[in-house]
């Protein structure tokens, strides 16, 4: 059998790896700083390779890093998990989750089922308010939420990309006057979800038409709330794709069929101290072998 590097080592990497600092680390594990290093270095030799790239008051992990990190850490979280439930250590442990409402609706509740027959003794606490990415550590332990991207002194993670759609009710598309050309948006609203302002922007410039002007904009900060009004045929909702075919709403469309990259997506976020909790670890470790399209 081939040798294996100290488990000390691996556990030492892995705090590191998740909290980005070695201070942040060695007081998680009450080690000295010193002591951890030479742990993660040790690693390092016995790998041959270079874990982290080391920057100012921060650990930054190399290639070689992350794709260690992405085979061992759930490794070292199962075994924490089966010493937990051997020693008879497994308590009810609880998640205070921020999500936006859509995604909770059309992606999260129905699989909560299969995360709760994983791991039942997590349990979630689950909060639709906006801002939630402020309220970590004060009020959430993580979040899911819709932007282009997160704030670099958090722990971030994609969960999906996706396309930009414009939505409207199919009797749209027909009528009197029907919308069948890009010009047509010209008479018509235009409705964009207050955490993706620049989806229109991004979608018109694509489709070659930075010149095109909407008759209005109408903001909202209720994805459900732009669904139902293009269902009622007031405008037209620019969303993701994911939004118009999870709806499952007959009356929706897309109303062109050429492809947009958004730069909105769905991320996963905490303060890098949380990874260190179970009931994060637990949630974002099924989330991204569950829900993640990256």
């Amino acid at each position: 059998m081939r040798r294996l590097p100290p488990l000390t080592a691996i556990e030492a990497f892995v705090q590191v790896a998740r909290l980005g600092s070695v201070k942040a680390a060695a007081e998680e594990l009450a080690l000295s700083s010193p002591a951890l290093s030479r742990r993660v270095q040790a690693l390092e030799r016995f790998m041959g390779r270079t874990l982290f790239e080391r920057r100012h008051q921060a650990m930054v992990l190399s290639t070689d890093g992350e794709m260690l990190l992405s085979r061992i850490a759930p490794a070292l979280d199962a075994l924490t998990l089966a010493i937990d439930e051997t020693s008879g250590e497994t308590e009810l442990v609880r998640l205070r989750l921020g999500v936006m409402p859509l995604f909770a609706s059309q992606r999260l509740m129905g699989r909560l089922p299969e995360l709760r027959q994983k791991h039942p003794e997590l349990h979630i606490d689950i909060e639709t308010g906006g801002h939630a990415l402020t309220r970590l550590g004060e009020g959430v332990d993580a979040a899911i939420v819709l932007a282009r991207d997160v704030d670099s002194s958090l722990y971030s993670r994609r969960i999906d990309r996706d396309t930009a759609v414009a939505i409207v009710n199919r009797s749209l598309l027909n009528g009197r006057f029907p919308v069948r050309q890009i010009d047509d948006i010209g008479r018509l609203t235009i409705f964009l979800h207050r955490d993706m302002p620049e989806l229109f922007n991004v979608w018109r410039e694509a489709m070659g038409r930075p010149d095109l002007e909407p008759a209005a904009v109408d903001v909202f900060d209720s994805g459900q709330l732009m669904l139902d009004a293009a269902a009622q045929g007031l405008g037209v909702a620019f969303m993701l794709h994911s939004h118009l075919e999870d709806a499952h709403d007959e009356r929706l469309t897309n109303l062109f069929e050429e492809t947009v990259d958004s730069p909105y997506g769905y991320w996963f976020a905490c303060r890098r101290p949380a990874l260190t909790s179970r009931a994060v670890r637990i949630f974002h470790d099924w989330l991204f072998s569950t829900l993640s399209t990256v």
